[in-house]
């Protein structure tokens, strides 16, 4: 098994990956406060995940934990029952595990 290792970035090229990272970051915590707030629906943060890839990299289960009244345990509660991993990001999330986190958020 070979090893790949990664060249290592140039000072410039390391703080535009820096602030490429905190633009990710920035723009997936403002989508879960429009889904506190009741500003979004999950099913739009769903689809606007397949366009943007900030949002794509959003774990299942902090989209879940975003809305109101679902906490930790409900989360993961919410994830094994629709048979959802983990670790899953909205990017992995195959179609019909999709439409069944919509149809249970819509449900709530």
């Amino acid at each position: 098994m070979s090893s790949m290792s990664l060249r290592p970035l140039s000072p410039s090229e390391r703080a535009a990956a820096l602030n490429k990272a905190a633009a990710a970051r920035a723009t997936r915590a403002a989508a879960k406060e429009r889904l506190k707030n009741g500003k979004t629906s999950a099913a739009d943060l769903i689809g606007a995940a397949a366009g943007d890839d900030a949002l794509a990299r959003m774990r299942v289960v902090e989209l879940l934990e975003a809305l109101p009244g679902i906490g930790k345990v409900r989360a993961a509660a919410i994830m094994e029952q629709l048979g959802i991993a983990a670790s899953r990001r909205l990017r992995g999330l195959g179609i019909h595990q999709r439409q069944a986190l919509v149809d249970f958020i819509d449900e709530k």
